[in-house]
């Protein structure tokens, strides 16, 4: 691919707000700042490399914490938000939906600039939620990220312009890149998933020198060709074996030299489709460690032969610790484990099945492993091997047959982190109780989309109602330390020194808990769905918090919890913080000195993320006119025949509408209809059906009617916003 490096700002630059100085002061960001971070700073993802989630800070603690409150909060464009705020010598950076950066004068919420990048208008139809922006990376004067449209790029962390873009793959060829770098000695190293139509050639990690831009090695979670492991694809030929790809954020220990990096299923899932369920089709679904310097995996452990979409992509937290695992709590364990002994290990619930596995991380030595919530997907682990098998009776053999895993294919666990205190020494897993019915699907039956599966998940049903937890898990023993459950889905974890786990829910509340108990000490509502990664720094001696909110993909398990679905950077601290005070004033200036507008921006586009607008008129009259036949059927006596709902169910015309959907996608109403309607018989229509009624409601929302029908492609669906 084109290498580019270029010194000035090239024409994807937009910057809005910017301060006639910008960041003056910026101290340039080290390696050995990164790996060992001063802990007034959040410099990476997690903090630090080996994603522990931690803050030394303590002055936020179990005895003041009641005295939180909130500092200020700023408003962030539409989109998939899921970002991680960066914090460094008190500027905050933050990644907003469809790659825009904000730096933030972190105490008083003032934005010194914005950047964001101009995304091609075809993007939303190519890839599927293509604007999430979970993170970026700091490394000397720059802030490096990964563009939805397959380039690596990065802005002077001062004033917020382009200093070089590097391309990575062609968009159209079906790489997504919703995780940002991060900086392991020198190197910005990513990963991403890969849409069929790409290959294997899109299913890569990559390697950049952070200062330059230029590649340094691209390595694939395909084996093929010299691997030795090619063979595991039994006679899949190299162009379908497709789909394995590395989409959240490795872990690093530079001691090591290892980058430790998760991948995810094959496509599609059902391994009858491919070679057969005898083959193990490596690396899928399997922890890699990479040697940093050439991208060669030195050994990998594979977690799970997928069939249903199980990927094992999540974070995987370095400990250096002794390994007692207890019998009482640990269904798998090595025999040879040596008492006393400290063994640097990797650890973590890795993949959506809510398994904990423990591996030697210097050999990938398998060591011990334990369910966190209920699951039937993994029967058994060999001790000594370490080789997984998977229950029987969750492994298709035939088309068409109905099979029952718990936790269904949303997880279990998934993007959001998990977090390990060493004051403690436990970490903290959140936790979704779901099951689900799948089936493979026939080939020879037409299209059976990417993954060739089908599925209707839903709330496990021995848990009692409770959709969200967090489990508490001693790193040393195994042992459940506590198990602390409710009804929304719980999000990301933060640990500090001050003995504090913070977390999020989908209910739109944050938690501060004791570290020891799981004992809720304070909380608050801030409206939506907390759904970024949160953060904690200190500027001039005081300690702040921050965490960030979206929506939730997984509302249709709590249908009666009602919540906004605003994207907004939140900030908190103690009242010595001086809440209220304002950020130094600046002048406001536009780099390029070109015209700045007033007007608010159009829905769709670089803002909005979506290349079309409801607005528009994007279903038919015709369509509405079927729609509603259906829903006096199916919806009216729960909805009412004028949408405005019944006995506690919730409108679906009007504000609450609006104030729900507005910003999302037509992709995700008709997949929320789909999945949670009609009540107690949700998927019972066709699919034909449930977007007759998304187009109804939309009519029935102010919406005008167009000269063609809504598509059922969920490409074309994904790149409509309702605005």
């Amino acid at each position: 691919m084109g290498k580019l490096a270029l010194g000035t700002a090239l024409t994807a630059l937009v910057i809005t707000a910017a301060s006639a100085q910008g960041v003056p002061d910026f101290v340039p960001v080290t390696d050995a700042e990164i790996q060992n971070p001063d802990p007034a700073d959040w410099l990476s993802w997690r903090r630090t490399l080996d994603s522990w989630g931690y803050s030394p800070l303590d002055q936020i603690n179990t005895g003041n914490v009641q005295n939180l409150r909130m500092v200020w909060a700023m408003p962030l464009n539409p989109g998939h938000q899921e970002g991680t705020p960066l914090v460094h010598d008190g500027i905050m950076y933050f990644p907003g939906p469809a790659d825009t950066i904000h730096a933030i004068d972190a105490a008083s919420g003032q934005l010194l600039w914005r950047y964001a990048r101009d995304l091609p208008e075809d993007i939303g139809q190519i890839l599927p939620v293509y604007d999430t922006t979970r993170n970026v990376a700091l490394y000397g004067n720059l802030i490096i990220g990964n563009g939805a449209d397959d380039y690596l790029y990065a802005l002077d962390a001062r004033t917020g312009e382009l200093v070089w873009e590097t391309q990575i793959l062609d968009y159209h060829k079906g790489a997504k890149q919703s995780s940002g770098p991060i900086i392991a000695n020198g190197l910005a190293i990513t990963g991403r998933s890969c849409q069929p139509e790409g290959g294997p050639q899109a299913c890569i990690i990559t390697a950049h020198n952070a200062e330059t831009g230029e590649e340094v090695w691209r390595t694939s979670p395909i084996a093929q060709g010299d691997d030795p492991n090619d063979a595991t694809w039994g006679d899949v030929p190299l162009e379908d074996r497709q789909q394995v790809g590395a989409w959240m954020i490795p872990s690093f220990d530079p001691e090591l030299g290892l980058v430790y990096m998760g991948t995810s299923v094959s496509a599609p899932t059902p391994k009858i489709r491919l070679a057969g369920n005898d083959e193990t089709y490596l690396y899928h679904n399997s922890t890699l460690a990479l040697d940093v310097a050439t991208g060669e995996i030195v050994w990998h452990y594979q977690h799970l032969v997928d069939q249903w979409d199980m990927d094992h992509t999540f974070p995987r937290m370095l400990i250096d610790q002794q390994v007692a695992p207890d019998p009482a709590d640990v269904e798998w364990m090595a025999p040879d484990i040596q008492p006393g002994r400290t063994y640097r290990t990797l650890s973590g619930v890795p993949g959506k099945t809510g398994v904990i596995y423990t591996l030697d991380r210097e050999t990938g030595k398998f060591l011990w492993a334990r369910p966190s919530l209920r699951q039937n997907i993994v029967a058994s682990i060999d001790g000594e091997s370490g080789r997984v098998t998977v229950n029987p009776e969750t492994i298709p053999t035939a088309y068409g047959e109905s099979i029952t895993i718990c936790p269904g294919p949303t997880g279990g666990a998934n993007y959001y982190a998990p977090a390990y205190s060493p004051l403690t020494q436990t970490m903290y897993f959140p936790l979704t109780n779901t099951c689900a019915e799948m089936s493979a699907l026939d080939p020879g039956e037409g299209d059976t989309g990417v993954y060739g599966i089908a599925s209707r998940t839903y709330a496990d049903p021995e848990a009692g109602g409770m959709i969200g937890a967090i489990h508490a898990v001693n790193a040393v023993t195994g042992a459940s330390e506590w198990t602390y459950q409710q009804r929304a889905g719980t999000q990301s974890l933060l640990t500090t020194g001050g003995g504090l786990l913070f977390a999020g829910d989908a209910e739109g509340f944050v938690l501060a808990m004791d570290q020891r108990s799981g004992e809720v000490l304070w909380s608050m509502n801030v409206g939506s769905s907390v759904t970024g990664y949160p953060a904690t720094f200190a500027v001039d001696g005081q300690q702040y918090v921050a965490v960030s909110t979206g929506f939730w993909l997984s509302d249709n398990f709590t249908p009666e919890i009602q919540h906004g679905r605003q994207n907004t950077l939140f900030v908190f601290a103690l009242p010595e913080a001086g809440i209220g005070h304002r950020g130094p004033k600046r002048e406001q200036v536009n780099p390029q000195g070109a015209m700045g507008s007033a007007d608010a921006p159009p829905p769709g586009g670089n803002i909005g993320g979506f290349s079309r607008a409801a607005s528009d008129g994007v279903f038919s009259a015709a369509q509405a006119q079927a729609g509603l036949a259906v829903y006096q059927t199916n919806c009216a006596a729960c909805h009412g025949a004028d949408l405005q709902g019944a006995g506690g169910t919730a409108p679906i015309r009007g504000v609450a509408f609006m104030n729900k959907w507005r910003g999302r996608s037509v992709a995700e109403l008709f997949a929320y209809t789909r999945d949670a309607m009609p009540m107690g018989s949700p998927g019972s229509l066709s699919d034909p059906d449930y977007l007759a009624v998304t187009a109804y409601m939309l009519e029935q929302n102010g919406f005008p009617a167009g000269d063609t029908a809504l598509d059922l492609d969920e490409a074309l669906l994904a790149a409509i916003g309702i605005d």
